[in-house]
């Protein structure tokens, strides 16, 4: 009995690290790559955000004993992709990654801060954050009309999966990519780079621009979209989270990997429930080594990210961008819910949908930030006073 609760354990840990790592892992490339990163320094913050992710993990799960799991920010990354190569190029993008680390730091020391995002109402966050991610929503749709042949049979593992196994949809479509771009690598002799990591190391610029349009979003994002709701459902399941020492342990991830290229890491959301909950043990005293298993986990992946990366290199962009998209699906549809759910928000939240779904640049400042901006002004326009506040 105690060694299949032993396997439960694992099982819950391991399949989880796959599932997030398989679902995001196209996204934070793209972001990466879109805010000016090179292959190379986009697969050394993809290969930095992973050891991160796994010391992080594996500290406070141990350390506290309950089942706390850290993730890099999916949504952070969809921010990138909206924010673009700005001024300052990739130097810049660096920069307001060490920046990011710093304040999720300074935000568990000084809880006003935390307050400060908390009391950006929720329709206008989650606006912004689905205008982001529908940029990347759209890529398997160019990449179907753009590669017929490549993209339909990913399309139609992740549809069939959706049906029988929701779960592993998105994981599943991974692995078609794989198998995809490894005929494609076939057919062109192969797929040459590097297969070890590499860590490329980048001598951070502060930048204006990249902070207000990069560093901003970024850490809205990152406590407003995981960090919050993290804290939140680790809660539901009997769990209090060390807060500052958490915040702390964040951040100064995030900050020895941004010169690295890695964006941020933080709370997990959604992933952490399975360790979290009863499919990794019945008892909640006895969860966290699924946690454990989810950190070693994402130290076994950094030793094979770099292969990776080689290999979805030798296929078109929209091809294994179709899998950034199907699983961004989910933050979506969940996003878009919350912000039209309000009937009084409703038009400052389609505002900030729409601003930060086109993308704009304007005084080098990316559109994800306007939104921001846009919708708390059209809501303290429309609402009275007490409303706004509530």
């Amino acid at each position: 009995m105690e060694l299949g609760r032993y396997r439960q354990q694992i099982s819950a840990g391991f399949g989880i690290a796959i599932v997030g790592y398989t679902s995001s892992f196209a996204v934070v490339l793209a972001g990466l790559r879109a805010v000016g990163a090179t292959r190379a320094q986009a697969t050394s913050g993809l290969v930095v955000l992973c050891l991160a992710v796994g010391v992080a993990t594996l500290l406070l799960s141990r350390r506290h004993r309950i089942p706390i799991t850290i993730a890099w920010s999916t949504p952070g990354a969809a921010v990138l992709v909206s924010a673009g190569a700005g001024h300052g190029g990739w130097p810049a993008a660096v920069g307001a990654f060490l920046v990011v680390g710093l304040l999720v730091v300074l935000t568990g020391l000084w809880p006003r801060l935390g307050a400060l995002i908390t009391a950006i109402p929720a329709p206008i966050a989650q606006a912004m954050l689905a205008g982001v991610v529908l940029q990347i929503c759209l890529t398997p749709v160019h990449g179907l009309a753009a590669h017929p042949a490549q993209v339909l049979p990913i399309l139609l593992v992740w549809l069939a999966l959706t049906r029988v196994a929701p779960r592993w949809a998105v994981p599943g479509a991974f692995v078609a990519t794989l198998v995809v771009v490894a005929i494609l690598a076939a057919d062109h002799g192969g797929a040459p780079g590097p297969l070890l990591p590499h860590p490329v190391l980048t001598s951070p610029r502060i930048s204006w621009p990249a902070l207000v349009g990069i560093a901003l979003p970024l850490y809205v994002v990152t406590m407003a979209a995981q960090n919050v709701p993290g804290v939140a459902i680790m809660s539901s399941y009997g769990y209090t989270i060390p807060w500052r020492e958490a915040m702390a342990a964040t951040g100064l991830g995030s900050v020895l990997a941004a010169p690295f290229g890695g964006h941020a890491i933080n709370l997990a959301a959604i992933s952490a429930s399975v360790p979290a909950s009863s499919q990794a043990h019945p008892d909640p005293a006895r969860r966290w080594p699924a946690a454990t298993t989810f950190g070693v986990t994402y130290l076994c992946l950094t030793a094979v990210t770099t292969a990776l990366t080689t290999l979805l290199a030798v296929a078109p962009v929209d091809v294994v961008g179709t899998v950034a998209g199907l699983g961004l699906l989910g933050t979506l549809g969940s996003s878009l819910g919350a912000a039209i759910g309000d009937p009084q928000r409703r038009t400052a939240a389609a505002i900030t949908f729409v601003v930060a779904a086109s993308g704009v640049t304007i005084a080098g400042v990316a559109s994800a930030t306007w939104a921001l901006v846009a919708g708390l002004v059209v809501q303290r326009a429309l609402l009275p006073r007490t409303q706004t506040a509530a």
